[in-house]
């Protein structure tokens, strides 16, 4: 399969439906196929375990619903509806890898007519097991679904530069502006240094992809999540794409990943480290 594929698990609460929106966005801007999938989980659905037939043709007939609203909005979108058995986390990363150019869509939190918020319950499980990247959005996040400003911060790890792959591939698509925010922390000549360096690596891709940007250092002194997340919304950003990095420098130890989640009141990217299949290839 040579197309691109958006994963939006649903759990048809208003944070998924959310979520859903903001697919149909991408999906238009990319051409890729998108598949609405909700996940059975076992010991949580009383009438699925009794095997309550009406229970299940509910749930498709709700997804055939959601689908019909997608169409409305890209008719010209593949999109197929997916019911699934076992874990969350696991049966959407392992239906992932079986599309070229996945990426999964998500909302963070949430209730559910059908099971009790488990969206918001599996996204830290989700984004740790991943090997494909996640748009992951925050129960009720209101923001413009037209891409206009993607923010980047690059830091001293390693791998920071990986995420301008997806950073300039959605801001030619959605003709949007990177700024690439360099983030001196901790704050002194030899991090100014590398991180000057980074950014220009950055900007380089950005040019030869043909996307505007900006080049922007930030000084972070403490607070860190709070002052990226701050100078983003100054920014006026409407997503940040963040590595999934073992660094304490930046996003990924687990206190700063869920301060992130549970605070961002803008959609996250966030990429595996590693070499992954994505909508950036």
């Amino acid at each position: 399969m040579n197309n691109k594929n958006i994963i939006v698990g649903v759990d048809f609460s208003n944070t998924s439906l959310n979520a859903m929106r903001h697919a149909v966005s991408l999906a238009l801007k990319t051409g890729a196929d998108m598949h609405l999938v909700w996940v059975k989980t076992p010991g949580i659905s009383k009438n699925a375990e009794k095997g309550d037939d009406n229970y299940i043709q509910k749930l498709q007939s709700t997804l055939e619903e959601w689908k019909d609203m997608c169409r409305m909005e890209s008719p010209e979108t593949e999109i197929n509806t997916i019911i699934l058995q076992g874990k969350v986390h696991t049966e959407l990363n392992k239906y992932a890898t079986n599309f070229s150019n996945p990426i999964i869509v998500m909302g963070s939190h949430g209730s559910s007519g059908f099971e009790e918020g488990y969206i918001g319950n599996n996204v830290n499980r989700l984004i740790k097991d991943s090997k494909v990247p996640i748009l992951i959005m925050r129960e009720n996040i209101e923001i413009k679904r037209d891409l206009h400003n993607i923010y980047a911060p690059i830091d001293l790890s390693f791998e920071t530069l990986q995420k301008m792959r997806y950073a300039t591939y959605l801001g030619k698509r959605f003709a949007a502006k990177v700024t690439i925010a360099g983030i001196y922390y901790p704050n002194n000549a030899e991090t100014r240094h590398i991180i000057n360096v980074q950014m220009r690596h950055a900007s380089d891709m950005c040019e030869d992809a043909n996307v505007r940007h900006e080049m922007v250092p930030l000084t972070v002194q403490k607070d860190y999540v709070q002052t990226l997340l701050s100078h983003a919304h100054e920014m006026d950003a409407n997503l940040i794409v963040i590595m999934r990095e073992e660094s304490e420098t930046n996003f990924t130890s687990s206190s700063n990943m869920n301060e992130i989640l549970s605070t961002s009141k803008m959609p996250l990217l966030i990429i595996p480290n590693i070499q992954s299949v994505g909508l950036g290839r």
